[in-house]
């Protein structure tokens, strides 16, 4: 019986450090979002504004990995 308690805490607690992932696809879509606006009312700023996007996608996409790193660990450890 607890076998079974602890592992449906196990699959609870990996729904939960799931969640994250959701932020980190809003966060995507917000620095995609902030290249196109910046684009559009400077373009001569492109290739600048292309590098510092680049570095905001690396750091959520980052984040994303430590959270199914975190799912995984939950799951498999």
């Amino acid at each position: 019986m607890t076998e079974v308690i602890l592992q449906g805490s196990k699959y609870i607690g990996a729904g939960a450090a799931t969640a994250a992932l959701g932020g980190v696809g809003v966060g995507i879509g917000v620095v995609f979002g902030a290249l196109v606006l910046g684009m559009s009312r400077n373009p001569g700023l492109k290739n600048e504004l292309f590098q510092m996007t680049i570095l905001g996608f690396a750091m959520a996409e980052a984040m994303a990995l430590f959270a199914l790193m975190v799912v995984f660990l939950i799951l498999f450890g």
